[in-house]
């Protein structure tokens, strides 16, 4: 406070916090008093010389304020009437006496007690400054009066009229000053010239807001009076309209009223409101009405704002995967992982999965599966044979009959933005001179991207942030690399017998029947039966063909109850054959005795695994290697690695140098119309060449598999699972296969592993010396760079554990 304003000597009051009011001295004012203490603190002012100090509070929320929560300046008032009021609550009418400084709190109950120190105020000189200063003060205040048209007329009066210094800037302040604050402030100054100077500043910054307030005031005024007229006009014009029978203004109305009521973006809305605006103002018949319509509805069918709540149980959710899908447990794990993540982080922006597999093995339904366990709205989008980007962006709306990308047509028919959105067969999509499709889905599976996607045809951005986007492939090596990187790939492995069959008897059967209106169990196959049926009459990785083979034998077990009368039919392996004919496949057998350069060797297809012979043959010529059956290029290039290490290695056979020179090697996979490729036969072609130069038998019970290297390394390969599950079934008794896919043994089925040997191989010495009758000259021990065959108890567990 100012040094030289003159202090009074300390005395105590009772304190009486004030919530968003404060007191002026010269001014009388009422409220009401509710707070116990506040009550005990005007019951002791009655009860002493009625005064009382009132102080405004800091934070109007706090109901027991201490001294920190109270103003440092406050006002001695002098109580003028007390009036009881229903309740607890006494209205109280004060008036304010001299302004005071709290020192400190010297008792808090029943009420507070300050140590007050008054201010006494020094007389005010009549100079020509201050009366400069009181001038400019009723100046002001009258500019603040005329703009803000909110103080009355005697108010305004009766301030004019006061031209003491000391009291003007309190009673404007407290007319006038709306801001706890600012009124807060002229009571803290404690001299008269500093009080008005703050005044005229505030005053001057409320003129100019009460300046800017009346011209949005104006604004808001002539924009309303707008809408009125242009409201009202409409209504006529809407009359006028469907007393002459025009139907489309009708439509255009109700369709400005959806508008009204849908929560699409600013952008949107502006689009919208145009085109509404242009179809108003089309004659009636004109072509262009239907097009422009049409436009206006896509924007307003869009799904803006809806979303469906996610269910994101996971106990839930592995019950519904299990429901519906045997096996894949890995699957189903990676599900479950994704699904708890976005249950911790509901705004996940997470990587986009990809299921890959063979067809058949239930990657779509794998996606319904999830769509029905979060509890979202499922749309799919068959990708196969798209060539157009139109397909995904949209058509232009320049061109005749454009419409919406499938995209934006799949959110429209899900009807929220967070379905669960299947891109099937992302493999399949191809490109031409009509643009690149695969190009078009970067925009669309980039998180950092889709929240504003743009189709062509709605020219607007739509969110795509929320959709939970899921792909399926065949053959990810189709896949453009920049799309394959914004996707998390998860193999989807084909079925072993032994999942067919419990897939058959758990959920194929029991849905035909049920499909073909029959009563549970009434068709009756055994395992053995279904055994025949998965073997003998289909061919694949999935279960397409076995459900399709299921249903045919269902729907002769059909015909024979109505014909017999009869409520069940158990299908033999007799009724077997008369529903389904011969049998169409047979497994690969196993040679009875050992020959010479004919090898077992392992492939991987997209019907599963397959068992091919390779054979070998040398013949009089001039050095030709000859291959046939529809061998690619990388397995013919396997083939020539292979003759190449048995030439620089087959000194020890007593073989010539000119021998390679004098005779022709033909190789022959057999099936020859069907094509095969890949590296990891080039085991299995070094073996076969091997035997058949040294005419030593290979053993027929063990099959093979594994690329190798010039320096006759065996390097890993792809499709174990599947390659050992053609040897199984095979009846082969050894398997070799390259030591660094030793970890791949975790995911084949222990049955297999506990039926059959494993052999691990790094180098195709070892190869030789196991697959053939009897070892060459040329294979040592000192060339074996691993250790003899492991021959454990239970193979399945000490392969499980490499």
């Amino acid at each position: 406070m100012q040094e030289t304003m003159r202090r009074g000597t300390l005395i105590q009051l009772p304190v009486l916090p004030l919530r968003g009011m404060m007191v002026f001295p010269h001014m009388v004012l009422h409220f009401d008093v509710g707070r116990p203490k506040s009550v005990a603190a005007l019951e002791k002012a009655m009860i002493e010389d009625q005064r009382i100090f009132l102080v405004a509070q800091q934070e109007a929320e706090i109901d027991d304020p201490s001294m920190n929560d109270l103003c440092r300046v406050g006002t001695i008032a002098q109580i003028k009437q007390v009036l009881n009021l229903p309740g607890d609550s006494i209205r109280v009418l004060v008036e304010g006496v001299q302004r005071a400084v709290l020192s400190s709190i010297s008792e808090t109950e029943p009420c507070m007690i300050g140590v007050i120190r008054p201010v006494r105020e020094e007389p005010v000189r009549d100079s020509a400054e201050m009366k400069a200063l009181v001038r400019t003060a009723h100046e002001f205040f009258e500019e603040y009066c005329n703009a803000s048209m909110r103080v009355p007329q005697e108010t305004m009066r009766s301030v004019m009229e006061v031209d003491k210094p000391d009291q003007l800037a309190d009673v404007i302040a407290a007319n006038v000053l709306t801001k706890l604050e600012d009124r807060q402030a002229i009571l803290e100054k404690l001299r008269a010239r500093d009080r008005l100077e703050a005044l005229c500043a505030i005053l001057l910054r409320e003129t100019e807001l009460a300046d800017v307030e009346k011209q949005v005031q104006a604004r808001i005024k002539r924009q309303i009076e707008k809408n009125q007229k242009d409201y009202y006009l409409r209504e006529q014009i809407k009359a006028i309209q469907t007393e002459l029978g025009d139907k489309e203004a009708t439509d255009v109305e109700e369709l400005r009223e959806k508008l009204a009521k849908t929560p699409v973006n600013d952008e949107a809305r502006e689009k919208a409101e145009k085109e509404l605006e242009r179809l108003s103002r089309m004659a009636p018949g004109t072509p262009e009405i239907g097009i422009s319509r049409t436009y206006i509805e896509w924007i307003l069918d869009l799904p803006w704002g809806k979303m469906t709540d996610d269910n994101l149980d996971l106990k839930r959710a592995r019950k519904v995967l299990e429901e519906d899908h045997y096996g894949l447990e890995k699957v189903k794990e990676r599900i479950i992982e994704y699904l708890a993540v976005l249950r911790m982080k509901k705004d996940m922006k997470g990587p986009i999965l990809c299921f890959a597999g063979p067809p058949g093995v239930g990657k779509t339904s794998i996606v319904r599966g999830i769509a029905k366990a979060v509890g979202r709205e499922f749309v799919q989008m068959s990708l196969g044979g798209v060539r157009d980007e139109a397909e995904i962006r949209g058509h232009r709306r320049t061109y005749v009959g454009a419409i919406p990308g499938r995209i934006i047509s799949g959110i429209k028919q899900a009807g929220t933005m967070n379905p669960v959105f299947l891109f099937d067969e992302i493999d399949k999509m191809t490109s031409d001179f009509r643009g690149d499709p695969a190009s078009a889905m970067l925009e669309v599976l980039d998180a950092e991207q889709n929240f504003a996607f743009r189709d062509h045809y709605m020219e607007l951005p739509f969110d795509l942030s929320h959709v939970m986007f899921i792909t399926t492939a065949n053959n990810i090596e189709n896949i453009p690399p920049a799309l394959l990187d914004r996707l998390e790939i998860i193999e989807v492995p084909s079925y072993t017998d032994e999942e067919k069959l419990k897939i058959s008897r758990k959920h194929l059967l029991p849905k035909q029947i049920a499909a073909h209106g029959l009563k549970p169990r009434s068709v009756k196959v055994n395992d053995k039966v279904m055994r025949t049926i998965i073997e003998g009459y289909t061919r694949e990785a999935g279960v397409r063909t076995l459900e399709r083979t299921i249903a045919r034998v269902v729907r002769k077990a059909t015909v024979e109850m109505l014909d017999d009368k009869v409520e069940t039919v158990t299908v033999n392996a007799e009724k077997l054959n008369s529903y389904l004919g011969a049998v169409r496949f047979t497994r690969e057998e196993l040679e009875k005795e050992n020959r010479i350069g004919v090898v077992n060797g392992l492939a991987y297809t997209t019907v599963g695994g397959e068992m091919l012979q390779v054979e070998c043959t040398i013949m009089q010529g001039s050095g030709v290697l000859q291959l046939t059956g529809k061998l690619g290029d990388v397995m013919q290039e396997s083939a020539k690695a292979a003759l190449s290490w048995v030439r620089a290695h087959c000194e020890p056979w007593g073989i010539p140098a000119e021998f390679f020179k004098q005779h022709d090697i033909h190789i022959h996979v057999p099936e020859g119309a069907v094509p095969k490729d890949g590296p990891s036969a080039g085991v299995t072609l070094i073996t076969a060449l091997v035997s058949a130069l040294t005419s030593i038998p290979v053993k027929q019970s063990v099959a093979m598999t594994g690329e190798i290297t010039l320096r006759g390394r065996v390097l890993p390969i792809g499709g174990l699972k599947e390659k050992l599950m053609a040897a199984y079934r095979a009846g082969v008794k050894l398997v070799l296969i390259p030591h660094e896919n030793v970890k791949d043994l975790e995911d084949v089925d222990a049955a297999i592993l506990e039926r059959m040997e494993i052999k691990p191989v790094t180098d195709v010495t070892e190869v030789i010396r196991t697959a053939l009758v009897c070892e060459p000259p040329m294979v040592s021990e000192s060339q074996i760079e691993t250790p003899l065959p492991i021959q454990p108890k239970s193979k399945a567990n000490a392969y499980r554990g490499l």
